[in-house]
C-alpha cells in the first residue's frame, strides 16, 4: 500500500513535468513527418503519464474552484457549451442522412442510376450508389458519439432510478459526485484505453499495443508507414471505416471533460443550495412548452 502512495505522488509531481515538457516542445509529439514524434504521440496517447496528467489538472482544477466558486462556474460553463454546440452541430448529420437516403432512392429506382459523381472546384469524386448507401452508417455513429455529451448535459439520458428521487437536495448532489468519479471517470478512462489502440490498429503498421514500452514503440519508429484501413464490408461499398475508430476516441474524450465538469456541477449545487440547480445551463427548449409555462406562471400568480 505504502510503495502504492509514493508511486501516485511521484506520479502527480512527474505530471507537471512532462505536461511542460509537451508544451515546450511540441514538435517531439506533433511533427508526424517524423516517425519518433507519430510513435510518441501514439505511446503517450495511452500512457500513465496522459493518465497522471489529465489527473493532476483535474485535481489543480478542483482545488482553485474549492477557493474561487466563480471560476469553477466558468469552467463548467466552458465545457458545457463545449458539449452544448458540438451536439446542436453534429445532430444535423440526421437530417443529412434523411436527405441522402431519399437521393438515393430517387437515382437507385426512378433514374436508374448506380453511381455518384460530385466534382466541386475541379476535384471529381465518383463513389457507387452502395458507397453512398453505407456512409449513412457514418451519420449515425456521429449522433451517438458526438451528440451524447449534448444528450446528458440536456437531462436527456436514461437514469436507473433507485433511490436518487427520493432523497433531498444535497444527498442527490452526493450521489452525482459519487457517480463521476467511481462509475463515469473510470469506465470512460478505460474505454479510451481499448479505443486508443484499437484506432491506430487500423492506421498504421507495425502495430502498438498497450502493453509496448516507450523504447520498444520508437524501435518500431523504424519501420512505421501509415496503413490507413480502406476494407469495406462490400466490394464498392463504404472504405472509410476507419472513421468510426477515431470518433469512439472522440466521445470518449468528451464523456470524461463532461464527467468533470458534471462533478464540479454538482459540488457548486450542494454548497450553494437548491437556488443553483441548472444555474448557467443552456438547455433547448421548445416554443409551446416555454408558453405553457409562462402560462402557468400567470395562473399563480393570479
Amino acid at each position: 500500500m505504502l510503495d502504492f502512495i509514493v508511486w501516485v505522488i511521484s506520479n502527480v509531481g512527474l505530471s507537471v513535468v512532462n505536461l511542460l515538457q509537451a508544451i515546450t516542445n511540441p514538435a517531439a509529439w506533433l511533427d508526424w513527418s517524423n516517425k519518433q514524434s507519430l510513435m510518441r504521440f501514439i505511446y503517450y496517447g495511452g500512457s500513465v503519464e496522459l493518465l497522471f496528467v489529465v489527473l493532476t489538472t483535474f485535481l489543480v482544477i478542483t482545488i482553485i474552484g474549492f477557493w474561487k466558486n466563480g471560476f469553477l462556474w466558468r469552467v463548467v460553463g466552458g465545457l458545457e457549451f463545449f458539449a452544448n454546440w458540438t451536439g446542436r452541430f453534429f445532430a444535423w448529420a440526421g437530417l443529412l442522412m434523411v436527405l441522402q437516403q431519399i437521393v438515393i432512392v430517387f437515382l437507385q429506382r426512378i433514374f436508374l442510376v448506380s453511381e455518384i459523381t460530385i466534382g466541386p472546384f475541379g476535384y471529381v469524386f465518383t463513389r457507387d450508389l452502395s458507397w453512398f448507401s453505407e456512409e449513412l452508417k457514418l451519420y449515425n455513429a456521429m449522433i451517438v458519439t458526438l451528440c451524447a455529451t449534448y444528450t446528458f448535459v440536456q437531462g436527456g439520458h436514461v437514469r436507473v432510478d433507485l433511490v436518487y428521487s427520493a432523497v433531498n437536495h444535497r444527498k442527490k448532489r452526493l450521489i452525482d459526485m459519487f457517480g463521476s468519479l467511481v462509475f463515469m471517470m473510470p469506465m470512460i478512462t478505460l474505454t479510451w484505453l481499448y479505443s486508443w489502440y484499437f484506432m491506430w490498429r487500423h492506421l498504421v503498421t507495425p502495430k502498438v499495443s498497450a502493453s509496448d514500452t516507450l523504447e520498444r514503440v520508437l524501435l518500431k519508429a523504424r519501420a512505421v508507414r501509415w496503413n490507413v484501413e480502406t476494407i469495406g464490408f462490400s466490394p464498392n461499398g463504404f472504405d472509410g471505416y476507419f472513421l468510426f475508430k477515431v470518433l469512439i476516441v472522440a466521445f470518449c474524450g468528451m464523456v470524461f471533460l463532461q464527467a468533470m465538469a458534471f462533478f464540479w456541477r454538482s459540488y457548486l449545487e450542494f454548497i450553494e443550495g437548491e437556488e443553483s440547480i441548472d444555474k448557467n445551463l443552456d438547455r433547448d427548449t421548445l416554443g409551446d412548452v416555454d408558453e405553457t409555462a409562462e402560462h402557468v406562471a400567470e395562473l399563480h400568480a393570479h
